[in-house]
């Protein structure tokens, strides 16, 4: 413990922290814009500076180190003076269009202007960007609302280990991009969306797809089917005053019924399905294995597109080593075009199928020509609220409603495929089952190991005893490995690529602590929020009767009245598809 003075008051505090820590936890706020907690601290903006006695000079407080008897202050009027000149330079080079931008009341550099009492702007002249990218189909750039901070930066290079995104050219011309001016379609750009989590204006931000699903709404031709991910039910709250964690599933699939979608759908039933074809494909590759025939080991989850397109560009020599099985709203999508629309005897060119994804990459996804037909619009959890409050919709006075069936009943096993680790929970407790003939012998169904936010989780199950169908695994220990975001996806791969990869099978998740951080969550994203989140899903999970994928019903009755079985004809033509070997500037390899 150091003692340190601040503003008068002297505080005993833990060492090893910067002073804006230090201040934070003894109750005094520093204002700041560039700094984001755990993820971002370079000092760029300049805002969080405080005076040290003894410094000739300003110190930023989120880098500088706070030091056993030092003598701060935090709040004078040649701070105050300091810190409202730098944020109208700031703004000076900042497009100002607020009213129409989609960060209206919740931008941070908007909002440091009420906490800086400023009240004029003096300096105007020439702006340095003028950028506005928007030709690929998840992520629009707005350079000229960028304020350099840097943060989209930390996240793209230190966090995702992707890369693409850095400062170009030196000082009034410097941008945030690609290098060479190229734009994000034409780089290794995975879509995942953490830039746009952390960027704190309206420079990075989910591609709009709003427009076109109203007008697809609007239209008498089409029957126009929603359905929405596990991670936005415990999210979507956050856009209308509920606290982190709520849990809102009835609301919500009463505002979409009243913002007029025929069918509103869940996919978590396709999340169940997922788990029924995946985990038949891990058991047929590990018995292939154990029988000596040709196989790939260990298989990887296919569920996160941005974790797809990472995998295609900087390991596309291991594809085969990723599932088969569509992500489940494209598995969803699919069926809706062929299975229900048979059913209810309606064109499958009428449907207009809508995924609202925690997930910037899915819009991505749904444009690849491997799966072009399945779902036609994808709308993130941000834009979904955006969409309720412009109809007039009150949110929080609907009653509860329930999902529409076939395509709406899931288990406890699908919710949490929202947060790292639950794809994997999921698929255990189904394979166990299948090869066993027992549950999962755990508490609560849970694999302790694999849950939490751990960047790389892993498991051992051994198998002591099957039944009859499956005796050549008897007494194999399946080794499980999880991941969440890529930087540790790229640790698991390249012991697959160096041959030292004990595993059967990994999870990848392309977000950080998985899709209940997804790149079209609300913000802000934190790890308080993140903890709230997780909790809420495996709430969802442990309140249901179901909380296994085989159990669902709806399930056992798609396989009997058209799949036939996991892995068959018609589950490989409507539920699998392959992937594409990428580049670094995302030509196709052969």
């Amino acid at each position: 413990m150091i003692d340190i003075t601040i503003n008068g008051k002297t505080h005993s505090v833990e060492e090893d922290q910067t002073i804006l820590q230090v201040a934070k936890q003894v109750g005094i706020l520093i204002p700041h814009l560039c700094y984001l907690e755990n993820v971002h601290d370079c000092g760029s903006c300049r805002l969080c500076i405080v005076e040290v006695e003894g410094r000739p000079n300003f110190q930023a407080s989120c880098m500088t180190k706070a030091i056993s008897g030092m003598n701060i202050k935090t709040n004078t009027e040649e701070l105050r003076h300091a810190r409202k000149l730098i944020y109208e330079l700031i703004l000076s080079d900042h497009n100002k269009d607020c009213l129409s931008c989609t960060r209206n009341q919740s931008c941070e550099l908007q909002a440091m202007g009420e906490v800086l009492d400023l009240t004029t702007q003096r300096f105007e002249g020439e702006r340095s960007k003028t950028i506005v990218e928007s030709s690929n189909p998840s992520i629009e750039r707005d350079m000229s609302k960028c304020i350099l901070c840097r943060r989209c930066v930390t996240m793209c290079n230190d966090i995702q280990s992707v890369g693409i995104l850095n400062p170009q050219n030196r000082g009034f011309t410097t941008v945030i991009g690609p290098a060479e001016g190229f734009e994000l379609m034409d780089v290794n750009c995975t879509y995942c969306g953490q830039c746009t989590t952390v960027c704190p204006v309206g420079a990075l931000k989910e591609k709009d797809a709003i427009k076109d699903v109203w007008a697809a709404i609007q239209d008498p031709s089409k029957r126009v089917v929603v359905q929405t991910a596990p991670a936005v039910r415990a999210a979507l709250g956050e856009e209308f005053g509920y606290e982190a964690g709520t849990l809102v599933t009835g609301k919500m699939a009463s505002a979409l019924r009243l913002l007029g979608f025929d069918d509103v759908f869940d996919t978590n039933f396709a999340a169940d399905l997922t788990i029924i074809e995946e985990g038949h494909e891990l058991l047929d590759r590990v018995g292939k294995a154990l029988s000596g025939a040709e196989t790939t080991l260990p298989m990887i989850t296919s569920c996160s597109p941005g974790w797809i397109k990472y995998a295609e560009h900087s390991f596309p020599e291991q594809l085969a080593n990723l599932s088969s099985c569509k992500s489940p709203h494209m598995m969803l999508g699919a069926l809706t075009k062929s299975y229900y629309a048979q059913k209810i005897e309606v064109l499958p060119e009428s449907f207009y199928v809508v995924s609202v994804m925690p997930c910037t990459a899915k819009k991505y996804e749904v444009s690849r020509q491997e799966m072009v037909n399945d779902v036609d619009a994808v709308l993130t959890t941000r834009e979904l609220a955006r969409m309720i409050k412009t109809a007039g919709i009150d949110f929080r006075g609907l009653a509860d409603s329930e999902f529409d069936n076939p395509l709406g009943l899931s288990s406890g096993a699908a919710d949490i495929f929202a947060s790292t680790g639950g794809v994997m929970e999921a698929a255990i407790r189904t394979v166990y089952e299948v090869v066993t003939g027992d549950e999962l012998p755990f508490e609560n169904l849970h694999v302790t190991p694999l849950v939490g936010f751990e960047g790389i989780k892993t498991a051992d199950l051994f198998i002591s005893k099957t039944t009859a169908d499956w005796k050549a695994l008897e007494g194999l220990t399946v080794k499980v490995a999880v991941a969440s975001g890529l930087s540790n996806a790229k640790i698991l791969l390249q012991e697959i690529k160096d041959g030292t990869s004990p595993y059967h099978f990994i999870e990848i998740m392309c977000c950080p602590n998985g899709c209940i951080s997804g790149g079209g969550q609300p913000r802000p994203i934190n790890e308080e929020i993140r903890q709230k989140r997780m909790l809420a899903i495996y709430r969802e999970d442990e309140q249901k009767e179901l909380r296994k994928s085989h159990d669902n019903p709806y399930i056992a009755k798609l396989y009997e009245d058209f799949l036939g079985k996991p892995l068959g004809h018609k589950s490989h033509e409507l539920l699998h598809t392959h992937y594409v070997k990428r580049g670094k500037f995302n030509e196709y390899l052969k």
